[in-house]
């Protein structure tokens, strides 16, 4: 097989760093590992494959220096970076797969999750965009009931861990202050009905993204979507409550075993054990966790779930290392297709 070159952009980060993590995990058969960062992050050495490799200052010359050398560039470096680089990493040969929302809504670039849209991955003209965290782990769930009973309407609640935030959020909920650097309020011992900036309907631009992001994942712009989203004291893993309204009739048997054999699904759904996902036990796992799963009789045909999900592993890193997989392992299923 051949060996694969890659690009960190923002490799000091949270996610950068978790790139690097997962794609060793993974075992990814990788040559030469080039890693980006800000100037102040330049000459950092990171341990990666057991070699030591240098932070390099993230700039125009130091990016075209390495024309035709990197098959892959893994960017989580915030919206204005991705902008202003990615298009040039695609202009020395790269693919860039890119953590931030800049391209998300492009409609000429594919906002893949591997478990649901493959197939959109090889649509590529040299960007794919990597999901909003909450979205990711919300499609994976949502797909084997959009296929087998078709959707009508979403709600989304999630309640997101600090990590979603950044290194800042980690940090305010640590301290416990009162003077948070990352949030409007104090975030322990509380919750915040407030993530992004709030937009001039009232929704916030994560409530947005949710909304935005599943329609086009699933390629269906007639379900009605809404959302609430909330910031907990939690360090990792975000949960969902998902409520769905059906197209048609559905059953708990019928709910359970689509989900049950999902790829990339487990179903924990024993309440009278008290077993039901948690995000305290999906921190390090790459799987999204399904339970609390019931038929919703207010509604004609519809259901309630309860998602939990590592939102750095399988909300970005694991969900952006899994989409270079698909384009080294796998192929178009129809001829003539890119």
């Amino acid at each position: 097989m051949k060996r694969i070159n890659i690009a960190i952009v923002g490799a000091t980060g949270m996610v950068g760093n978790k790139f690097l993590e997962v794609i060793e995990e993974r075992n990814l058969p990788v040559n030469d590992c080039y890693l980006f960062a800000s100037g102040k992050s330049a000459g950092k050495v990171v341990r990666f494959f057991g070699r030591d490799e240098k932070v390099v200052e993230l700039t125009h010359a130091n990016v075209l220096a390495l024309n035709g050398k990197i098959d892959f560039a893994l960017f989580s470096a915030g919206g204005a970076v991705s902008k202003e680089y990615a298009p040039l990493f695609v202009e020395i040969g790269a693919t860039v797969v890119d953590n931030s929302s800049y391209w998300r809504m492009h409609d000429d670039v594919p906002l893949v999750v591997p478990e649901v849209n493959p197939e959109d991955a090889f649509l590529n003209r040299g960007i794919i965009a990597n999901p909003n965290c909450s979205t990711i782990q919300a499609v994976v769930a949502l797909k084997p009931l959009y296929d087998k009973y078709g959707i009508k309407r979403i709600v989304y609640s999630t309640y997101q861990a600090v990590s979603g935030a950044g290194v800042y959020g980690v940090e305010d909920l640590k301290t416990q202050t009162t003077e948070p650097k990352k949030f409007a309020h104090q975030i322990a011992f509380n919750a915040l009905p407030h993530i992004d900036a709030f937009e001039a309907d009232g929704y916030t631009k994560e409530e947005h993204k949710m909304i935005d992001e599943t329609r086009k994942i699933l390629h269906d712009q007639n379900v009605a979507i809404t959302a609430t989203t909330v910031r907990i004291p939690v360090y990792y893993g975000h949960s969902e409550s998902i409520n769905v309204e059906f197209e048609k009739p559905c059953t708990l048997d019928g709910i359970r075993d689509a989900l049950e054999s999902f790829d990339g699904i487990v179903l924990q759904d024993d309440v009278a054990h008290a077993i039901y996902p948690l995000p305290i036990y999906a921190e390090g796992r790459d799987e999204v966790f399904v339970g609390r799963v019931r038929v919703d009789s207010s509604v004609k045909s519809g259901a309630n779930l309860w998602v939990v999900a590592d939102n750095i592993r399988k909300g970005a890193a694991t969900n952006a290392v899994q989409i270079v997989e698909l384009l080294l392992y796998e192929r178009p299923t129809t001829e003539g297709e890119i």
